[in-house]
């Protein structure tokens, strides 16, 4: 990769950064890659910009953020087109432009979930970051500095986004077990359920939380039927652990990825380095085998 993978917008929890590392893992074709906790998808464009697979199956809890994907790529014209609508409405607010945040913030929250509208939020709120209130309500507030992506860069990464994955992508918002009890083997599941899964709370970022122990079953369930997967799922940021590690029952390999300098911990005058966990399934370990640094870390530190 040469870092000319499109993407649409900022989007905190993607692996777009590590969308390089992770398909390192990844057999070079396969019949369909299938991601549960899609978000924005990055691993299916890289996965695509890579012409590894001809199918794809985005699925995400969240409605509005599935139907700004399917938008991008099936109606890409029409999504910046109203995207350039709702972006420009901002500056007839004068100096008040946070306001205008605010005004779509509520409506999107009051049934208006256009893809334009998620797309706005997404691209004029605090880092990227989404987050939800105790209702399902888009709580997070507008970054002031600036007046989120301009339409003209989104455009191009839009159309090269659609071009990649028209025509070969199904999309569907509902519960990752429905997705999975519908893989099969030739298909290659990559997983990012949220880090804060593993208890029963609900986390800010998504509409419902996934059980440790609910989780575990269901990648027994994959093994019993013979298809492959990656999973994302804890890490470390200098001596703090994030997530409950996976069992060493299900004959998966692990492997910690370089996310670099955690931007939190420069805010606090600290220097950390992010890893993120990669679990591969046991068919997948010969291509594990394969990446002598990776395991060379892993020794390392055991």
């Amino acid at each position: 990769m040469n870092g000319k993978i499109p993407h649409i917008v900022q989007y905190q929890g993607s692996k777009r950064i590590l969308a390089p590392q992770i398909l390192q893992y990844m057999p070079q074709k396969i019949n369909r890659l299938i991601e549960p906790f899609s978000g924005m998808a990055a691993i299916s464009i890289a996965t695509a910009y890579e012409n590894r697979a001809n199918c794809f199956w985005i699925n995400d809890l969240n409605e509005p953020l599935v139907n700004l994907l399917k938008e991008a790529i099936e109606n890409p014209k029409r999504l910046v087109e109203d995207y350039s609508v709702v972006w420009n409405e901002q500056f007839s607010y004068g100096e008040n432009h946070v306001q205008h945040f605010y005004d779509v913030r509520e409506r999107f929250n009051n049934g208006d979930e256009k893809p334009a509208n998620m797309l706005y939020l997404l691209a004029r709120c605090v880092k990227g970051a989404v987050r939800y209130g105790k209702t399902g309500n888009f709580n997070q507030s507008p970054d002031k500095r600036r007046h989120g992506t301009n339409p003209k860069t989104l455009e191009k990464n839009v159309y090269a986004i659609s071009y990649l994955l028209n025509g070969k992508t199904v999309f569907s918002a509902v519960d990752y077990h429905d997705v999975l009890e519908m893989a099969k083997p030739g298909d290659l599941v990559y997983m990012d359920p949220p880090y804060q899964g593993v208890t029963n709370a609900r986390d800010s970022r998504y509409f419902a939380g996934v059980p440790f122990g609910e989780f575990v079953q269901t990648i027994e369930m994959l093994n019993q039927k013979g298809v492959d997967y990656l999973i994302s799922y804890d890490g470390t940021c200098g001596e703090k652990n994030y997530g409950e590690e996976l069992p060493k029952s299900l004959n998966c390999k692990k492997v910690m990825l370089n996310a670099g300098v955690s931007s939190q911990a420069l805010l606090l005058g600290e220097k950390a380095i992010t890893f993120e966990a990669l679990y591969v399934s046991k068919e997948l370990v010969p291509i594990f085998d394969m990446q002598p640094q990776q395991l060379s870390f892993l020794e390392a530190m055991a």
